[in-house]
């Protein structure tokens, strides 16, 4: 198998930051998410994105990564691990991990790099799930999982198929998985009995982490989405209505007279659902933040108004 190169997948310099890595791969998720990109080769693209991520976000992997990858081209000439790796095998078998649905798959590189059952495969508590080997006492161990949602498929709930090979015995399975409305990013879905199988005792259970994946129309604040409109001059200065875009469709909003690039339109009701105290869900708000947008190029006519407001006007901005 041959070396692959994480950073360049993700499109990042070696020295490159944590926050810089992360941001690097939620823009790329987004764009190559199967739910979004209906280019058949898109999945596998994603699945290699997410195998890159599960490596240089956590240190201690990303170092060991780095350590093996200089000592990859005398590994391969010389048909034997390099001082220090003997205990990593070199030709270990295919992928074990999820499949489809957005899920995260990984490559036999990331297996010989980390082992079925090592740092790659945070089994018990609470890992990338390898459905092998048993808790104490003959019960099964729990597993996780990260499950990417688009922004959409976190707010309108429903149900989504992930295709998994059983780690213990090699068996393909297919999961139903009920997803709430208005997840958010850190919950979790748990599949009692999909865990990791016992010696004779019943199975652990099956974590789905949920992350929703960046969208390039809204940020995320608690249950409020935040975004924006784009206005003429002429609408901010005399007012007029715009198009806003919603999770649940584009609705009309009022610019009011005199709005200046920042202002911002609240709409209520119309972000994330969020429970309150007593159980009830509630619906945060979509805050809509007014910019200000000028044609790149101008027509002769619209120059010579500009320039006729440019001498006749009395404001100033500063």
């Amino acid at each position: 198998m041959d070396f692959k190169d994480y950073y360049a997948t993700l499109g990042v310099k070696k020295d490159a930051s944590q926050e810089d890595i992360q941001k690097a791969y939620r823009k790329l998720a987004r764009k190559y998410h199967p739910d979004v990109n209906k280019d058949p080769a898109s999945e596998a693209r994603f699945k290699e994105i997410g195998e890159a991520n599960e490596v240089l976000k956590d240190p201690e992997k990303r170092k060991r990564y780095d350590q093996y990858g200089s000592a990859w081209n005398s590994a391969r000439a010389s048909g034997s691990p390099p001082p220090g790796w003997e205990g990593i095998p070199f030709d270990f078998g295919g992928a074990r991990g999820f499949e489809g649905g957005g899920a995260e798959g990984f490559s036999s590189f990331f297996d010989m790099l980390f082992g079925s059952g090592g740092a790659g495969r945070r089994g018990g508590g609470g890992g990338f799930p390898g459905f092998g080997g048993g808790g104490p006492g003959g019960g099964g161990a729990n597993a996780e999982a990260e499950l990417p949602l688009s922004l959409e498929e976190a707010f309108r709930g429903g149900s989504r198929d992930i295709t998994f090979t059983d780690g213990a015995t090699g068996e393909r399975k297919t999961l139903s998985v009920r997803i709430p409305p208005g997840v958010r990013s850190g919950q979790k879905i748990r599949l009692a009995g999909q865990g990791q199988p016992g010696r004779g005792g019943a199975a652990g259970d099956l974590f789905l982490k949920i992350e929703v994946l960046p969208d390039p129309r809204f940020r995320v604040e608690g249950a409020d989405l935040h975004g924006t409109v784009p206005v003429t001059p002429w609408e901010a200065a005399l007012g007029g209505e715009a198009e806003v875009e919603t999770l649940e469709g584009p609705v009309r909003v009022r610019i009011p007279a005199g709005s200046s690039s920042g202002r911002k339109i609240r709409l209520r009701g119309k972000g994330l659902a969020q429970k309150k105290n007593g159980g009830s869900a509630e619906r945060g708000d979509l805050i809509a933040e007014i910019r200000i947008v000028v044609p790149e190029q101008l027509t002769p006519r619209e120059r010579e108004l500009f320039e006729q407001l440019a001498e006749d006007s009395h404001f100033r901005a500063r």
